[in-house]
C-alpha cells in the first residue's frame, strides 16, 4: 500500500471527498482537465519557477526516476547542498498491522545555517487551518519524511504563497499529518464504494462529477434536493433513506423536522426546512412544480439585467471584477452595455468608472428601474467597489437600492424538480438555449487569464470577445428566467379565482 503527500490535496480539492481518494487509488479515469484547470496548472508552475530563480544555484532532481531521486536527495543533504529542487523522500511506516510506503516530493530544500528549510510553492493566498488545511498537512508530512530519512528535524517548514510571501508552517513531529494519513489509508483500504453525497457546487469542478452525478440521478438520491445539505443526506442515509421515494414513505413534516444532523460542534434539528425538503422530493418524484407564493416582482415596463464576471481572491491580488454587464429589457430595450476593465495598472478603476457611467445613463433614460441579478455576488462587489474606488454622483448607491435578487424571488415562490437553483440549471429548465457551446464562470476566468497574459492583441481581442458573448448570454438567460417566473403570478391569480 502506498500513500503520498498529495493524497491530502486529492481529498480536499475541489472540496473534501473520501470517494475521490478511493476512486483515484483504484485508478478510475477522470474527465480531461478543463481549460480553467490547465490555466491554473500553468500559473502554478510559473509561480514555482519564478521563486526558484530567486534562490541562487540549485541541484535539480525533477527529471530523475523516483528511486534515483530519493538516493540523490539523501546524498545532497549529506553534502550540504545549498538548494535542492524537487527532492524526494520515501519511508516505510506501520499503521497498526498495515505496512505502508509514504512518498513526499516538496518543491525546495534550502540549507539555512546548520539545518534545512523545507518550502513548497502554492498559488493559494490564504494558508491556514480554515482555508487550506490540506497544504499544512502536506508540508508537515514533508517535515516528518525529512526527519525519518535524514535523522534530523527540519529547521523550518514554509510555504511560498500566491501573495509571494513566506508563510511559516508549525512542525509537530508529524503527529497531525500521520493521523490524517491513517484516515485516508482506511478510505483506500475499503473494498466497496462508500456513500458520498453529491452537491451542485461541491461536485461541479471534480473530475468524477459526471460519474457520481449520473449515479445519484439514477438512484433518485436525496442529496440531489436543493435544501438537503451533506450532513442531512448522511443522516438520512443512516436512517435507511437512499432515495426521494424512501424519504416520502418514511418521513412526514413533523418527523423530518425532528431529525438531528451534525451542525458545528453539536447537532441541530432539520426544523422548518423539513417542509421544503419534502416538497422538493415530491417535485422530483412527480416532475411537477409547486407554486408557493406569487413572485415578488414589481410590475414595470423595463428592467435592467445585471451580471458580473470576476477573479476570485486566490487568483488575483485585487479580488477584482473584470466585466460589469448590464442591459435593459422590456418595452424599451437597450443595447448590451458591458464595462470592461483594462489590462494596465488603472484598468480596475477604469472598468468601475465605465460601469458607473452606463448605470447613470440607464437611470437618466429609464428612472429608478430594478437591476435584476442572480444571488448575492453583485451586491457584495458593488459594496466592495464603492469602498475601493468611490461612488461618483452616488450612482452605485442608487444601483444598490434598486437591486432585485431573482434567485431569492424564485426560491421563495416556487418548488422545482431541479437539483440546484443555479442560474445555469434554472435557465435550462425554462427552455433557454445558449448559442455558445463552451461557457461558465471558470471558463470565462480561463479566457480572461489567457487574455491578460498574451501580448498578441488580436488574440486578446478574440478572447475578450468570447467573454463578452458569454456575459451577454448570461443577461439574456436572466431575462428569460425573469419572464418565466413573472408569468407564474398569472397562474397564482387564476388559481385564486
Amino acid at each position: 500500500m502506498r500513500l503520498i503527500a498529495s493524497d491530502f490535496i486529492t481529498h480536499h480539492r475541489p472540496t473534501p471527498c473520501d470517494l475521490r481518494v478511493w476512486l483515484r487509488h483504484r485508478g478510475e479515469l477522470e474527465r480531461d482537465a478543463s481549460e480553467f484547470e490547465e490555466v491554473l496548472h500553468r500559473l502554478g508552475e510559473r509561480h514555482e519557477r519564478e521563486h526558484l530563480a530567486t534562490l541562487g544555484a540549485y541541484l535539480d532532481l525533477s527529471d530523475l526516476p523516483e528511486d534515483e531521486r530519493v538516493k540523490k536527495t539523501l546524498e545532497a543533504i549529506a553534502a550540504r547542498t545549498s538548494v535542492v529542487y524537487q527532492p524526494a523522500f520515501r519511508v516505510r511506516h506501520m499503521f497498526g498491522a498495515t505496512e505502508v510506503e509514504i512518498l513526499g516530493i516538496p518543491d525546495f530544500l534550502i540549507l539555512d545555517g546548520d539545518g534545512y528549510v523545507i518550502r513548497d510553492a502554492k498559488m493559494a493566498r490564504r494558508i491556514d487551518e480554515e482555508n487550506h488545511p490540506e497544504i499544512l498537512l502536506q508540508v508537515q508530512l514533508y517535515g516528518w519524511l525529512f526527519e525519518k530519512s535524514s535523522g534530523t528535524a527540519p529547521k523550518a517548514l514554509q510555504v511560498f504563497s500566491g501573495m509571494k510571501e513566506i508563510v511559516p508552517v508549525p512542525y509537530d513531529g508529524g503527529v497531525s499529518a500521520l493521523a490524517a494519513l491513517a484516515r485516508l489509508l482506511a478510505v483506500k483500504q475499503r473494498e466497496d464504494e462508500a456513500y458520498e453525497p453529491v452537491g451542485w457546487s461541491k461536485c461541479g469542478p471534480c473530475g468524477y462529477s459526471e460519474r457520481c452525478w449520473n449515479r445519484a440521478e439514477a438512484n433518485g438520491d436525496v442529496a440531489l434536493l436543493p435544501d438537503v445539505d451533506q450532513n442531512i443526506a448522511r443522516r438520512l442515509r443512516e436512517a435507511g433513506v437512499c432515495s426521494c421515494k424512501d424519504l416520502l414513505s418514511k418521513f412526514d413534516v413533523a418527523s423530518l423536522g425532528e431529525l438531528k444532523r451534525p451542525f458545528g460542534n453539536g447537532e441541530r434539528r432539520v426544523g422548518k426546512t423539513a417542509e421544503r425538503i419534502l416538497d422538493f422530493a415530491q417535485a422530483m418524484e412527480t416532475q411537477k412544480e409547486k407554486i408557493l407564493a406569487p413572485p415578488a416582482i414589481p410590475q414595470l415596463p423595463n428592467y435592467a439585467m445585471f451580471d458580473l464576471e470576476g477573479m476570485p481572491p486566490h487568483l488575483d491580488e485585487l479580488d477584482r471584477i473584470y466585466m460589469w454587464g448590464v442591459q435593459v429589457f422590456g418595452e424599451k430595450p437597450s443595447a448590451f452595455m458591458p464595462a470592461v476593465s483594462g489590462f494596465g495598472p488603472d484598468g480596475d478603476r477604469g472598468g468601475w468608472l465605465a460601469f458607473l457611467a452606463s448605470a447613470k445613463r440607464i437611470f437618466g433614460l429609464y428612472g429608478d428601474i430594478p437591476f435584476v441579478h442572480w444571488h448575492s455576488y453583485e451586491k457584495t462587489y458593488l459594496t466592495k467597489y464603492i469602498q475601493r474606488h468611490g461612488d461618483v454622483d452616488g450612482v452605485a448607491t442608487r444601483v444598490l437600492r434598486n437591486l432585485l435578487d431573482l434567485f431569492k424571488i424564485t426560491k421563495e415562490s416556487i418548488i422545482l424538480p431541479v437539483p440546484s437553483f443555479s442560474l445555469k440549471v434554472i435557465e435550462q429548465y425554462v427552455g433557454f438555449e445558449r448559442k455558445q457551446t463552451e461557457y461558465g464562470g471558470q471558463w470565462a476566468m480561463a479566457m480572461f487569464i489567457e487574455a491578460t497574459e498574451t501580448s498578441d492583441e488580436e488574440k486578446r481581442k478574440q478572447l475578450m470577445g468570447e467573454i463578452l458573448v458569454y456575459n451577454k448570454e448570461d443577461l439574456e438567460a436572466t431575462w428569460a428566467v425573469f419572464r418565466w417566473i413573472r408569468s407564474k403570478a398569472a397562474t397564482v391569480n387564476a388559481l385564486r379565482c
